[in-house]
């Protein structure tokens, strides 16, 4: 396992290196100068002080040149200054990256604990009513955009029935600590993670049903249950555990995805986190700290497919780590 753990670090590496230098060109490909959008902020567009600009943040060098100084900038693990906000991007990304960690982490588990278990109830009691409604349910919630669905939870819970807040992190200006601080932020909470995890979560149930339906035709299900096990103990133990190994995969993927994902459920619900900072870096045309963030994501996207194979090996044990 640890030979297999190091091959994909080093194939990690290699890739980032890669969506790095990609990356790179592809923001210099999109309108827009910086330095001209900071000179029209500022009040003053004349050529001198945009000039001025470019030279103070290495804009007028060849573009090779400014590839080299990233690059070599992202291997010692420096993401550069954030010429728009006066700040090192690192530190940027730090101060945003808990907030995004929490809002897609407990999306991630509401779509995949409440898909699991709705995929399991419509394979169970396939052709009937309830089979009916789950995937009915499902669909509705695939099928509608992330933003109209955080529109529709602001309009109903928090300007009709005042029950949850509507934006931010926490509460401005309550100064709570300890246990009141961990309640408000959970208040804060609800509605952006399941805007974000209800639109994965069909997905996983519609995956979890469609698996475990395939599953329930093999032999070896037909065996347990001519030995009289019961339908409870031959859905759980055979049937749900051997029908987990496509829903691992596709939450693998997803699983890095939902931090990009999270750009539109931050913007509505103002969010702190890194995906309504890196819109507003691509407002600002802020180079650097759009790069960091893509960074940090690409990074997160290529930890969790590392954690996907490794948590292949405990849903089943019949893989095997290849030398």
């Amino acid at each position: 396992m640890l030979s297999f753990v190091a091959q994909r670090v080093v194939k990690g590496v290699i890739v980032l290196l890669a969506i790095v230098v990609l990356n790179f060109f592809l923001i210099r490909l999109a309108p827009g100068d910086p330095a001209v959008v900071m000179a029209g902020e500022a009040g003053a567009s004349d050529q001198i002080f945009v000039k001025q600009l470019r030279e103070k943040f290495g804009l007028d060098k060849p573009l090779p040149e400014q590839l080299f100084i990233y690059v070599k900038g992202v291997v010692t693990l420096d993401l550069g200054f954030s010429f728009r906000q006066q700040a090192p991007v690192s530190k940027l990304i730090l101060e945003r990256l808990p907030a995004t960690l929490l809002l897609t982490l407990t999306a991630f588990a509401i779509s995949l604990m409440l898909g699991v278990l709705f995929g399991s109830f419509a394979a169970r009691f396939a052709g009937t009513f309830l089979d009916t409604g789950i995937t009915v349910f499902a669909l509705i919630f695939y099928a509608m955009p992330i933003f109209w669905v955080a529109l529709m939870g602001i309009l109903l819970f928090s300007v009709t029935f005042d029950w949850l807040p509507s934006f931010g992190y926490e509460t401005v200006g309550a100064n709570l600590t300890g246990l009141a601080h961990a309640v408000d932020v959970a208040k804060h909470l609800i509605m952006p993670a399941m805007t974000l995890g209800l639109f994965f979560m069909a997905t996983y149930t519609r995956m979890t049903r469609a698996s475990m339906l395939e599953v329930k035709r093999l032999d070896f299900v037909k065996t347990a249950r001519a030995k009289g096990l019961s339908d409870a103990v031959i859905q759980r133990r055979h049937v749900l555990r051997n029908a987990l190994l496509p829903v691992v995969t596709l939450a693998g993927v997803h699983s890095g995805t939902l931090i990009g994902g999270a750009v539109i459920t931050e913007t509505v619900f103002a969010w702190p986190g890194i995906g309504r900072l890196m819109y507003d870096a691509l407002l600002q045309r802020d180079y650097n700290l759009l790069l960091g963030v893509f960074v940090i994501c690409s990074a997160m996207v290529l930890i969790f497919n590392l954690i996907t194979d490794l948590v292949y090996r405990l849903v089943d044990p019949r893989i095997e780590f290849a030398s």
